[in-house]
């Protein structure tokens, strides 16, 4: 991360307090609708590479708007999905236990502090449970998950920077347009999917803007 980022990445939640009440809605909402189609993209990312497979979703409180997206996406493609929600941190392993149960072949893990915190061991468990799996961030992937969808944090981060020094400059928070993350990036590890026994189709592997391995 570059040192323009990072500046983004610690002022951030400075810019957020200065928005006031009216500006943080405008973001939360917006914020809902990226997060339920970013969520239904990576679902139907996930079924091309495992098209068979019953998917089992992990996800928790947090990002119950990014679930019922994913609800959603599979019901109109008549998908089965299976929930599982996490509400501890005993909660991940037995989520895995449960997806067994209910016969799930792969892996959709819905963006959560608690599952971000503790991404080690849902991609430790993914890859015991021999699921494809599919995260939201990269940083599952360098844990050796096998897949990710999402807004590039770098660039996020970069775009903090600028409004915060237009802030510092005297821009009215309120008064500023809110921006939308508009790069995103696909991730896939061969290692892993090797590991798996996977074939990743051509086709998704063209359409990766990284592929480790």
């Amino acid at each position: 991360m570059d040192r323009r980022s990072f500046i983004g990445c610690l002022a951030a939640p400075f810019a957020l307090r200065t928005a006031g009440a009216q500006s943080a809605r405008r973001i939360a909402r917006i914020g809902i609708i990226t997060s339920g189609f970013t969520t239904a993209k990576r679902l139907e990312i996930l079924k091309e590479a495992a098209p068979t497979a019953t998917v089992a979703a992990l996800w928790e409180a947090t990002s119950r708007s990014s679930w019922r997206a994913a609800e959603t996406a599979a019901r109109t493609r008549g998908w089965k999905v299976v929930s599982l929600e996490v509400n501890d941190a005993a909660g991940v392993e037995r989520s895995f236990k449960m997806a067994a149960s209910a016969g799930a072949g792969a892996l959709l893990v819905i963006g959560g502090g608690r599952l971000f915190g503790q991404r080690q061991q849902v991609v430790d468990l993914a890859a015991a449970n021999r699921l494809p799996a599919m995260y939201s961030l990269r940083s599952f992937v360098d844990a050796g998950g096998l897949m990710s969808y999402g807004a590039d944090l770098t660039d996020s981060y970069r775009r903090s920077a600028t409004f915060v020094d237009r802030i510092l400059k005297g821009a009215k928070p309120a008064e500023m347009p809110i921006e939308q993350s508009t790069k995103f990036e696909l991730v896939i590890n061969l290692k892993t999917a090797k590991a798996l026994g996977l074939t990743i189709p051509r086709s998704l592997l063209l359409r990766a803007d990284q592929v480790i391995e």
